[in-house]
């Protein structure tokens, strides 16, 4: 899929980055195992705590505060933030809860949210991944791929929670 991704991308001249928070830097290593993906890829972002997503993403603290560090409020800043920051066309970010701590009975674990910035739009979806921590890191960057090939390609994005 990221063979795809980046043919699409190089093709069309677009850039991406990636902030990253529940998959620790896992996407910008899919992103980066194709050869030739400097061209497209800018950077990316692991935000992990809250203070990193304020300070370098420009995520509001009052929008941690209300709605916490991982919904789609949030992931739609980080999205916009990471975008901003260097300057891409597009900016990729996810963020979620891989476990096995840190669940609730609102956001249980395995719930992430993806998010997708360009210029004068950022979409987002919550997604709820079942399994180890390994797989719902894994599940969590397959989607966010899958999420950005539907956008370049012109499908809809598959349905969330």
């Amino acid at each position: 899929m990221e063979d795809e991704i980046g043919t699409i991308l190089s093709e069309r001249g677009l850039t991406i980055s990636v902030a990253e928070s529940c998959t620790g830097g896992l996407i910008g290593n899919l992103i980066t195992d194709v050869p030739g993906s400097s061209r497209y890829f800018l950077g990316g972002i692991i935000a992990y705590s809250n203070q990193s997503k304020m300070e370098i993403l420009n995520v509001s603290p009052k929008t941690i505060a209300e709605y916490g560090a991982v919904s789609d409020q949030t992931v739609r800043e980080m999205a916009g933030g990471v975008r901003k920051l260097f300057n891409s066309h597009l900016g990729l970010a996810v963020t979620g809860i891989a476990g096995p701590d840190g669940g609730s009975r609102e956001k249980p674990v395995g719930t992430v949210f993806i998010g997708l910035a360009m210029e004068g739009n950022i979409f987002a979806t919550g997604y709820r991944f079942h399994g180890t921590r390994g797989n719902i890191k894994q599940e969590t960057a397959n989607m966010a791929l899958d999420y950005l090939k539907r956008y370049l390609n012109g499908n809809p994005f598959l349905p969330g929670i």
